[in-house]
């Protein structure tokens, strides 16, 4: 009798059927192995939670019929990566991945059509993670002193209206404002980036159909604005200043605030509890922190796609989904 696949198995063989962004070719040796093959290795990583390369070529190489499953779909034409290559090609995938997901959001627009019921708009806003290891406080930092050698140096302070000082990362995520949370665009930076400085890097992968961003006042930018309306789009944002204001928008406002923070601020929630975000990251390193975090909200995506070709609920049973796999 043969085996039914794993679940981390049916996630990594829907890898190959996904559409991936443009690449433009560029100069020397062709590559023997596409990208797509380390999309399947990342999935993997963050399935398995394994955060270092290192870990997960040792997972592989376990005389397992799941291992031997996963190896054999890390193939191409019959031969399997180095260490050496393993290593260098998963240290360049994070530069694609905000294409990649991009392109994939895109897609799931395309295919669970979120916006059928309402309006097409999209919230977007940061998260921020803690930092592997010590904090690098400021006193230290300026004297160029590293006290500790746990202190990731590539991380940055920032102040979280809800969490305090916080030295880490920011997640900068844009998800559809509907029903069903399908992250569009997605960044991550160290914690000192500011979100409107970010913002414009997003806005190229939204779909067309977006014509309404909503965002809180880190957002409330005049370039970012102008910057969208090139685009044909509406951003909407809370408005500084002392409170109550007065005017006339004021209402409208309100109610963009109320639709933008139940959808963002639940996605960031839920994320975190998915893949266990709420204390620190598992990794040290700009590189490092992005491939998790950004390959985390990959594999978000490619849940909702695979748990909506299963008839499954895309809100409610995601983390004990990804457990199982």
């Amino acid at each position: 009798m043969v085996p039914e696949p794993s679940l981390v198995v049916a996630l990594v063989r829907l890898v190959d059927r996904l559409p991936l962004p443009p690449v433009p070719r560029g100069r020397g040796r062709p590559r023997q192995y596409p990208d797509r093959l380390f999309l399947k290795a990342l999935v993997i990583m963050l399935v398995k939670r394994l955060p270092q390369v290192h870990l997960l070529l040792t997972v592989l190489e376990q005389p397992t019929a799941e291992m031997q499953q996963l190896r054999a779909l890390l193939c191409e034409h019959g031969r399997y990566p180095t260490r050496r290559t393993w290593e260098r090609r998963l240290r360049a995938l994070p530069a694609t991945l905000p294409d990649q997901i991009g392109c994939l959001g895109r897609t799931l627009v395309a295919v669970l059509q979120p916006w059928a019921a309402g309006g097409p708009a999209a919230a977007i806003d940061s998260t921020v993670l803690r930092a592997r290891g010590g904090v690098w406080h400021k006193k230290h930092r300026a004297a160029g002193i590293v006290p500790h050698t746990s202190i990731d140096t590539e991380a940055g302070w920032t102040k979280s209206g809800w969490h305090g000082w916080v030295y880490g990362w920011k997640l900068h995520v844009v998800v559809t404002v509907a029903a069903v949370w399908i992250p569009l665009a997605a960044d991550l930076t160290p914690a000192n980036t500011a979100d409107n400085e970010v913002a414009p890097r997003l806005l190229p992968e939204l779909p067309a159909a977006v014509r309404f961003l909503l965002g809180d006042t880190s957002y409330d930018d005049a370039a970012l604005r102008d910057h969208c309306a090139a685009g044909g789009r509406c951003l909407a944002t809370s408005k500084r200043g002392a409170y109550p204001h007065q005017d006339d928008g004021v209402e409208v406002r309100r109610l963009f605030h109320q639709r933008r923070s139940h959808s963002i601020e639940n996605f960031n929630e839920q994320f975190k509890a998915i893949f266990d975000s709420h204390g620190q990251v598992p990794t040290r390193g700009l590189v490092a922190t992005q491939r998790w975090v950004l390959g985390a909200v990959l594999v978000y995506q490619l849940t909702l796609l695979y748990r909506f070709q299963q008839g499954a609920d895309l809100r409610v049973g995601l983390k004990p989904f990804l457990r199982a796999a």
